[in-house]
C-alpha cells in the first residue's frame, strides 16, 4: 500500500528501505534451507502484492531475494533427488518448498515486466535490464516445468501461456538475441532466445520417460547445448513446433504443418551432432569431460543412458515402436520390485518350472490395461495410490488370461488429476525363478558361495549364446562367473554385459557355457 503525505509517498513494506531489506536477507535461517526458502517465497509474494514500489526498487528487491535463495534451492534439490519416493511427507515438503519458490519468483519478475510495459514509475530506470528480467522469468518458468515433470505432470496451461507471452513480447521488443549476464558467475551468460529454447527442448525430450535423477541430467544436457538449438518461423531443419497463441506443450512436427504468425519451429540443430560427439568422448575417456556439467556425481553409465534417450528424442526421425499398439480393455496384476516378483512364487522349493503359484496377494495391485503390444502395456493406475511408482521401477506383471508372471519396467508416467497412466516395457512374459552363486571354477570358499534367488528371462539362450537375468542390485560386476541351479543342475554363466541397473536390481546378460534346457 502506498501512503501519501504532504505530496510525497512511501511504500508500506519493510523492503522499501534498502537497509532493512538487507537486514531481512541477513536474518534468514542459516541452518534450515526449507524454512529459509519458505520465508523468501513469502517475501516475494508480499512484494508482488504490494503496490507503490518504484520499478527499480522492486527489481532490486526481487534480485536480492533471488540471490539469497541460491544455496537453499541447491540443497533442497539435491535432497529431493536422493529422497526415496516412499517418504511422502518429506518428499512433499521439499517439492512444495522448491516449486513454490520458482512460482513466486516468476510472478515477481513478470510483474516487473508488466509494470514496465504499462509505464509505471521507474520504468525508464529498468529499461536496460529488460532482457535480464525476461530471461530470469523464463528460467523460473522452465524450472516450474521441470519440477512438475519430476512428478510426471500435469503442467498447468498458465506455464505455457506465460512462456509464450514473454517470448512474444521479447520478439516485439527486439531483445531475444542480446547476450546478457542473466546471473553473475561463469555460467550466467545467456539470451532470451536460449532460455526459451531450454523450456521447449526439455519438454520435447520426453522427460516423462526418465526417472527424476535422469531428468536432472537431461535438463543439464539441454542447458549445455542450448546455444546450438534452432528456432525459426519455418519448419526447415526443425523437429518440433510451439504455438505462441495456444497454451499447450510443444509437439513433434507432422506432415503438412503450415507456418502461421504465431507458430515457432525448433529443434536440436547442431546440438544433435554435439550430443553424439559428447557420447563418443565419454566412451573414449571413460568419464564426463570437465567442461560438461551433468551433475558432480553423474556416473558414465547413467550419463550414457540419458544421452541415448535424448538422441532418440532429438532425432528428425521419431522413435519407432518395436511392435504395433492395440487398444484393449482388461486388467493386469502388478507386484513391486525384485522382492515382490520373487515373492510371487517359491523359488527355493520349486524345481518344476511351473511358476504360476501366487504368494504375493498382500502386495499385489490391479491396474487397467488401456492398450497392449508385443513389447508391453499402456495402463491406468486407478486413484492416487501406489506412491512407489517411478520410471525405471521393476515390476512383476500377470494379465488376467495367464497363470504366469512376467517381468516389466515402468518406462513412462503421465499424472492426471485423479489417475496416472504408465507405459510398461515387458522383459519377459514368463519369469523363471532360479538360484545363483559364485562359480566353483573361481577361488571362493563355500562361505562365499551363498545362493540367492534371481529371475531368468528365457528358457534358452539367444543367438549369441546369452541369457538375460534380473538380480539384486549391485550383484553384477562384469568379472565373476556364476553357477545357476535349475532342476538341481548347475550351469556356468560368464558375464557379458549389464543391460540396465535400477534401485533394487541389475538386468544383465550372461554367456551360458552349458546350454540351459
Amino acid at each position: 500500500m502506498a501512503i501519501s503525505w504532504l505530496g510525497g509517498s512511501k511504500v508500506d513494506h519493510p523492503m522499501a528501505d534498502s537497509k532493512q531489506a538487507r537486514q531481512i536477507i541477513d536474518e534468514l535461517p542459516a541452518n534450515d534451507a526449507a524454512k529459509a526458502l519458505l520465508e523468501i517465497s513469502e517475501w516475494l509474494d508480499s512484494l508482488t502484492r504490494t503496490e507503490g514500489f518504484k520499478l527499480d526498487l522492486r527489481f532490486e528487491n526481487v534480485g536480492l531475494l533471488d540471490a539469497a535463495a541460491k544455496a537453499a534451492v541447491r540443497k533442497l534439490s539435491l535432497d529431493y533427488l536422493s529422497t526415496p519416493r516412499q517418504q511422502k511427507f518429506h518428499e512433499n515438503r521439499l517439492w512444495n518448498a522448491v516449486f513454490g519458490f520458482w512460482q513466486q519468483l516468476a510472478d515477481a519478475y513478470v510483474l516487473c515486466l508488466d509494470q514496465h510495459d504499462s509505464g509505471a514509475s521507474g520504468a525508464t530506470a529498468i529499461r536496460k535490464n529488460l532482457p535480464v528480467i525476461v530471461a530470469r522469468a523464463l528460467r523460473a518458468l522452465t524450472l516450474q516445468l521441470k519440477w512438475r515433470l519430476l512428478r510426471y505432470g500435469p503442467v498447468e496451461s498458465r506455464v505455457w501461456a506465460e512462456l509464450a507471452r514473454l517470448y512474444q513480447s521479447s520478439e516485439q521488443k527486439g531483445i531475444t538475441g542480446s547476450v546478457i549476464a542473466v546471473y553473475p558467475g561463469a555460467h550466467g551468460e545467456s539470451t532470451v532466445k536460449r532460455e526459451f529454447l531450454k523450456a521447449m527442448m526439455f519438454s520435447a525430450s520426453a522427460p516423462e520417460g526418465l526417472s527424476p535423477l535422469r531428468q536432472e541430467i537431461a535438463e543439464r544436457a539441454v542447458a549445455h547445448f542450448a546455444d546450438t538449438f534452432r528456432l525459426a518461423t519455418q519448419p526447415d531443419g526443425c523437429t518440433h513446433c510451439f504455438d505462441l497463441a495456444v497454451p499447450k506443450a510443444p509437439v513433434r512436427l507432422f506432415k503438412g504443418v503450415a507456418p502461421t504468425a504465431t507458430l515457432r519451429f525448433f529443434g536440436a540443430g547442431e546440438g544433435f551432432a554435439g550430443l553424439n560427439r559428447l557420447a563418443g568422448l565419454i566412451l573414449e575417456r571413460g568419464g564426463i569431460p570437465m567442461d560438461v556439467n551433468l551433475g558432480g556425481d553423474c556416473e558414465k553409465e547413467l550419463a550414457m543412458g540419458v544421452l541415448k534417450h535424448l538422441a532418440q528424442q532429438w532425432s528428425d526421425q521419431p522413435p519407432a515402436r518395436s511392435s504395433e499398439r492395440r487398444p484393449g480393455a482388461g486388467r493386469i496384476t502388478v507386484v513391486q520390485g525384485l522382492a515382490g516378483i520373487i515373492g510371487a512364487f517359491d523359488p527355493v522349493s520349486n524345481d518344476t518350472l511351473d511358476f504360476s503359484q501366487d504368494q504375493s496377494a498382500q502386495s499385489a495391485e490391479s491396474w487397467i490395461v488401456e492398450n497392449a503390444s508385443d513389447g508391453g502395456y499402456g495402463a491406468i493406475i486407478p486413484g492416487l495410490k501406489s506412491d512407489w511408482i517411478k520410471v525405471g521401477m521393476l515390476i512383476g506383471v500377470r494379465n488376467e488370461s495367464s497363470k504366469y508372471w512376467g517381468v516389466g519396467l515402468i518406462r513412462r508416467i503421465v499424472v492426471e488429476e485423479q489417475q496416472r497412466r504408465v507405459g510398461i516395457q515387458l522383459l519377459t512374459t514368463t519369469a523363471i525363478p532360479v538360484r545363483i552363486c559364485l562359480s566353483r571354477t573361481m577361488s571362493f570358499t563355500d562361505a562365499d558361495r551363498k545362493t540367492e534367488p534371481v529371475i531368468l528371462l528365457s528358457t534358452g539362450p539367444d543367438s549369441r549364446g546369452e541369457i538375460g537375468v534380473v538380480m539384486r542390485g549391485g550383484l553384477f560386476n562384469g568379472r565373476d562367473s556364476l553357477d545357476m541351479t535349475v532342476r538341481d543342475k548347475a550351469y556356468l554363466l560368464t558375464p557379458a554385459s549389464l543391460v540396465e541397473g535400477g534401485d533394487d536390481f541389475d538386468w544383465a546378460k550372461f554367456k551360458v557355457m552349458k546350454q540351459v534346457s
